[in-house]
């Protein structure tokens, strides 16, 4: 059964299908609004660029092109030259579009969401471990302003990571998931990439980061003047702030407060998931406007972190669930699932995409134009997963064209969140207490004895904070000495606590270490996922400071002006770590490019 949904009214904002575009031989390339006009005479010019004009005070000649006048054959053939070079230029520019983007990419321009301003610029030579060595040596000897923890991120990293994506999964359309880090840079870089978001506002929002936010917004936009109420949602403000439409923007909490969906409804946007009639029955009559994704519940029995006690319906509650939400008139286009973090087993996803073909097939039956699929999450954020990234993603790919060949109509996409920024952030982080213990307990006889001993460091940050990992994921954060110990240096029994006064705010243990001191600084990396905005300092609510970086390439890249080397077709696209001395020649695997703008 295919899934040709009809054309529908409106501007083609999430949720909403939009008359489908002819089908083209090649991907779709990444344009900005103003380029939208390519080669058409009525097109504006962007922003900024001056757009030339006959004057009207000399009016055009009215000498025939052609004629019995001298030269006038000579005028019509140089006319039709002219003419025959422009259209000729503007095919092969319009063809350079059409190539694999594998092979060339081709960005034109930037939305304004990043600015130069928003980031360290690293130049060639340089790397991020450049950049912090320099912070944490700042740090020390700062004497006002105590610095104990930062953190440093690659923006470039991101980028990267999007060009892989899009290059494994070239049907499926990448949504970031907020909850995961909302810290400016991220959300920017992001946006300027042409991602969609995914909210669902569980994390509180820094008021004085608010104003301002996007440069092309006054004080009189709307999007300046969201209310500042402690009730609205965190997410969906914040994201707004900077300038994304709310056609981009998927309110994906199952478990939504009725304050949020009317935030949703008020604000423009329209695509929210629902797994139960209670929240159906919430939006029905706070956002009865609302285009639903039925959440559907997974095998997640392997996965590290596992969501289906917790959400999504079951297939046999499914249909009775589609049915009262077309008694109640809301229309529902669409299914999700979310296989949990970190599944070992790839075969989850294509089970999955076999059941919502199922719940796809239900809806058609029942009239709902059902034309969104939501594969989730749980993509690695890291190499060295027991499942790499391209493993998953080949899975993907075969049951997307068994189940949803790409003529059915459906528009796919993803909502990650680990993915992109884990690996990209990394702590700096100081020792601010350090005490030696007694392994053995020993007798009064024999306090003097030299009995075994370990040492405990205490940091800035814990478990209940920056390192909550080692409480939900069962991780022990291995860290990196600035200096690297000398081979004659003795090693002791270490271990990392957090400053919580109680006995579990351990970071990890049973680490060997060099004898250090109080104010050294240890380094973790792969510290972007669920950290940024977490704070444990004694129950305080503390916010690190991050400080963003990227090379000059990978900005050139992002700006449109550097176009990668063609490479051979048949080299292997493999995604190597990024750093901000990446060559852009040799790292970017790039897939064919479209941006988001809004789910027709």
């Amino acid at each position: 059964m295919r899934f040709k949904a009809s054309a529908g009214s409106g501007s083609g904002s999430l949720g909403e299908r939009a008359p489908r575009a002819p089908m083209l031989t090649g991907p779709r390339p990444l344009l900005p609004p103003h380029s939208r006009g390519l080669g058409s005479a009525t097109a504006t010019p962007p922003r900024g660029v001056a757009q030339v004009s006959r004057s009207p005070a000399t009016p055009p000649s009215s000498t025939p092109v052609s004629g019995p006048r001298e030269g006038g054959r000579g005028l019509c053939v140089a006319y039709f030259l002219r003419r025959q070079r422009r259209r000729q230029q503007q095919q092969q520019q319009q063809q350079q579009l059409r190539l694999h983007p594998a092979h060339r990419l081709l960005l034109l321009g930037m939305a304004g969401y990043l600015s130069e301003t928003d980031f360290v610029m690293v130049e060639e030579g340089f790397s991020t471990r450049d950049l912090l060595e320099e912070l944490t040596l700042g740090a020390s000897q700062a004497t006002t302003d105590e610095v104990a923890a930062f953190f440093v991120a690659d923006l470039g990293a991101v980028v990267r990571k999007h060009f892989c994506f899009l290059k494994c999964l070239p049907r499926v359309r990448p949504f970031y998931a907020v909850k995961c880090n909302s810290s400016l840079g991220v959300l920017k870089v992001l946006a300027e990439l042409g991602l969609g978001f995914s909210c669902a506002n569980k994390h509180p929002l820094l008021k004085p980061l608010l104003p301002d936010l996007h440069p092309h917004c006054s004080k009189e936009s709307p999007l300046t003047n969201v209310p500042s109420d402690r009730h609205d949602p965190a997410e969906m403000e914040l994201v707004q702030r900077i300038g994304v439409p709310a056609s981009k923007i998927i309110y994906a909490n199952p478990c939504k407060q009725i304050a949020h969906i009317k935030y949703a409804a008020k604000h423009g946007v329209r695509l929210l998931s629902f797994d139960n009639e209670i929240e159906l029955a919430k939006v029905v009559k706070s956002h009865p406007s609302a285009r639903m994704v039925l959440c559907i519940a997974t095998d997640d029995s392997h996965s590290l972190s596992r969501l289906s006690f917790k959400f999504g319906a079951s297939l046999k509650s499914c249909r009775h669930l589609l049915e009262n939400a077309k008694k109640s008139h809301v229309e529902v286009v669409g299914v999700s699932f979310h296989i949990g973090s970190d599944c070992p087993d790839p075969q989850a996803y294509a089970q999955s995409i076999a059941d919502a073909r199922l719940v796809f097939e239900i809806g058609a039956e029942l009239g709902h134009r059902m034309h969104i699929l939501d594969l989730g999450g749980g993509f690695p954020g890291v190499e060295g997963t027991k499942v790499r990234f391209e493993e998953i993603t080949s899975v993907i790919n075969s049951a997307l064209d068994l189940y949803f060949p790409e003529d059915c109509g459906v528009d796919i996409l993803a909502k990650l969140g680990r993915y992109y920024v884990t690996s990209a952030f990394t702590l700096a982080i100081s020792i601010i207490a350090k005490r030696e213990v007694l392994l053995d307990q020993p007798s009064r006889e024999e306090e003097n004895s030299s009995a075994p001993k370990t040492i405990v460091y205490h940091l800035h940050e814990g478990v209940y904070g920056i390192f909550n990992s080692v409480l939900f994921d069962n991780t022990c954060p291995t860290p990196i000495l600035q200096k690297k110990p000398s081979t004659e240096q003795p090693l002791y029994s270490s271990s990392l606590w957090g400053p919580a006064v109680d006995g579990c705010d351990c970071v990890a243990e049973g680490l060997w270490l060099p004898q250090l001191h109080v104010g050294d600084w240890l380094v973790f990396e792969h510290m972007g996922a669920y950290t940024v905005g977490m704070g444990s300092r004694l129950g305080e609510t503390q916010t690190c400071r991050v400080t963003y970086a990227m090379s000059r390439l990978a900005w050139e890249a992002l700006r449109g002006q550097l176009l990668p080397a063609e490479q051979d077709e048949d080299a292997e696209g493999v995604c190597k770590p990024l750093s901000c001395g990446w060559e852009i020649t040799d790292t970017l695997c790039v897939g064919p490019v479209f941006t988001p703008a809004s789910i027709m």
